[in-house]
């Protein structure tokens, strides 16, 4: 499922097609995706205008002129693209993506000033929601989400209260969307890899001197995958089809049996089975 990179890498490919413009023309191709298409939904989009685009957490989310917010979930295998002008070539093939099979382009987007956007999920895990923008706090999907890891809010403090007595591994916590929002199991392994800490010993053991190092790793983990346009493991590719990179940066993430890279350590990265989720670890820094 795409992280919070990957979802904030397509948000910055479509906003200069989608942010400002109006909807000249929707098209939903089936009635659902993994949820049912609200009432009315294309005839609710079709004219209206998308004033932000917007991310929170791995959500994406059009502010609409209307006191609307199309909310769209790329789920698991989910992929927007921007058409590209008729005969056009991509620069360098090998950095993209296959183009995506046309049975699995389920809405269209078309904007008056001749954008054109569509999305594919041939798992139709995603889905997309119109909600009234002054109750997006308080909807379901929004609620109970923690603070954004590049924001502010997202501190030692923070950390150290959701930690505090917790029997369980900081691995799990940090996945918990009400501690902290966004985060996947990816970068989570990435950032206590960098951080020394074990995915596996109790959260509420940790040390207050550990907690603002870890804030940092993690923060500066989810910016570097940013900047390399996410991690394509399966199925992900960026707006406009070129492949994230960050996966030839990773550390530890579908490196078992290799050699720790953190300078010094002599560990072989390991993997475990964690809450239903591949974990991978360095046994000898990882303390």
């Amino acid at each position: 499922m795409p992280e919070l990179p990957e979802v904030e890498t397509v948000r910055r490919g479509l906003q200069p097609v989608l942010e400002g413009a109006r909807l000249s023309r929707v098209e939903a191709r089936r009635p659902d995706l993994r949820f049912p298409f609200p009432d009315g939904f294309v005839q609710r989009l079709t004219g209206a205008r998308i004033e932000k685009l917007e991310r929170r957490a791995k959500y994406l989310m059009a502010q609409l002129d209307r006191g609307d917010t199309l909310v769209m979930h790329l789920g698991m295998s989910g992929r927007f693209e921007i058409a590209r002008p008729e005969g056009a070539e991509r620069p360098g093939e090998f950095h993209y993506a296959p183009d995506p099979d046309p049975k699995h382009a389920h809405v269209v987007f078309e904007t008056e000033a001749g954008g054109r956007v569509t999305y594919y999920d041939p798992r139709r895990f995603g889905y997309m929601d119109l909600i009234e923008t002054t109750a997006l706090a308080r909807h379901p999907w929004f609620a109970a989400l923690g603070p954004e890891p590049l924001s502010e809010a997202f501190d030692a403090g923070r950390l150290a209260e959701a930690f505090a007595g917790r029997k369980q591994g900081p691995k799990t916590l940090l996945l918990d969307q009400r501690v902290v929002a966004g985060l996947g199991n990816i970068y989570v392994c990435e950032a206590l890899h960098r951080s020394k800490i074990s995915p596996f010993k109790p959260a509420g053991g940790l040390k207050t001197a550990q907690l603002g190092p870890l804030v940092t790793n993690v923060r500066e983990v989810l910016a570097e995958a940013i900047e390399a346009g996410g991690s394509s493991l399966k199925d992900y590719a960026q707006a406009d089809g070129a492949l994230g990179y960050f996966q030839h940066s990773f550390r530890v993430y579908d490196r078992e049996g290799e050699p720790c890279p953190n300078p010094g350590c002599e560990g072989v990265i390991e993997r475990q089975v964690q809450a239903g989720r591949s974990t991978f670890f360095c046994p000898v820094c990882q303390k």
